[in-house]
């Protein structure tokens, strides 16, 4: 891609009944698996996965159905059927919400933080394998600073805005990347600190 040219990042808003069929630890997986390394078979997320091919077929039809995924048609036939990421981003949260997308959040946030953590955590047992380069590029950091709940939510902006610019920049999720080329992984989780005793050890 040449320097200073952005590209378009396709995004995905999904309503309530979407979100709630994402929130499926297999398929938000199965979701992160064709997003990262482009199209696949249900055979091929199985054997990935662990799980048998009914299984996976059964929750690639759900992430279709909602079109959070589509049939690669330049790839496979009838029997063989390949499916790509419809879009490269998840959107949710933004906004105040009640009761039935109050509670969709929710399940699909439950979930992406299992989700989230699993992939820290493999990451941080996987540093012994980085090159020192890699390895001096990654961190595992926190910060505290007291704001109004308007500085949070521009402080946030600014961080996102930032993130946008870096992935609009890059090559296309997907693959295959050029040579030194990896997907690095920003976890953004920004909360008002928890009052004392509602953190469970």
């Amino acid at each position: 891609m040449p320097k200073n040219s952005l590209r378009d990042i396709r995004q995905v808003r999904p309503d309530p009944s979407a979100l709630k069929a994402l929130a499926h630890p297999v398929r938000l997986r199965m979701l992160s698996l064709l997003r990262l390394d482009g199209p696949a078979t249900a055979s091929g997320l199985a054997t990935r996965l662990g799980l048998n091919s009914g299984a996976t077929s059964y929750h690639l039809r759900q992430l279709a159905l909602h079109a959070f995924i589509v049939e690669d048609a330049g790839r496979g036939n009838a029997r063989d059927r390949w499916w790509k990421a419809a879009h490269e981003s998840t959107h949710f949260g933004a906004g105040p919400k009640e009761g039935e997308a109050l509670e969709a959040d929710m399940a699909f946030g439950q979930a992406a933080l299992n989700w989230q953590i699993m992939q820290m955590q493999s990451a941080l047992r996987n540093q012994v394998n980085l090159s020192p380069e890699w390895r001096k590029a990654s961190t595992i950091s926190d910060y505290y600073i007291p704001l109004t709940s308007g500085q949070a939510e521009a402080l946030v902006k600014k961080l996102q805005d930032l993130l946008w610019e870096a992935m609009r920049s890059a090559p296309p999720m997907g693959g295959p990347y050029p040579d030194g080329v990896e997907p690095f992984a920003v976890i953004l989780h920004g909360f008002p600190r928890p009052p004392e005793g509602s953190v469970e050890p």
